[in-house]
């Protein structure tokens, strides 16, 4: 009899620990979730604080990055309008004017260093 209480208070105090850990990963998921969502600025800011094996080994970081910077832009939709410096600094250059001119844009992102 003492053996049978003693497993079952052992199996509560398992499930309430497992539900606080499933709760305090909801809410880390949330919390970094949310961060995401910000600037790129406060994302650093806070990931240079958080150690790296446990944002990337405990939570689905690649999972809720995608979610996160997935963007509302569709096929076919157009380039939403933004202003880039030239290469010498020397201009800045609108994407709406060069699309005024009804000529073809190409966007290459990538690096030239």
């Amino acid at each position: 009899m003492f053996s049978s209480l003693k497993r079952k208070s052992v199996r509560k105090a398992l499930v309430a620990t497992l539900g606080v850990l499933a709760l305090l990963w909801v809410s880390a998921c949330a919390g970094l979730y949310a961060i995401m969502r910000q600037s790129p600025e406060t994302f650093a800011r806070v990931m240079a604080r958080v150690p790296g094996p446990v944002a990337f080994l405990v939570l689905p970081f690649e999972t809720l990055w995608m979610r996160a910077r997935a963007g509302k832009l569709h096929v076919g939709d157009p380039a939403p309008d933004f202003t880039l410096a030239k290469l010498d600094k020397s201009a800045r250059v609108q994407l709406s004017a060069l699309t005024a001119q009804r000529q073809p844009v190409v966007l290459i992102f990538g690096s030239y260093t």
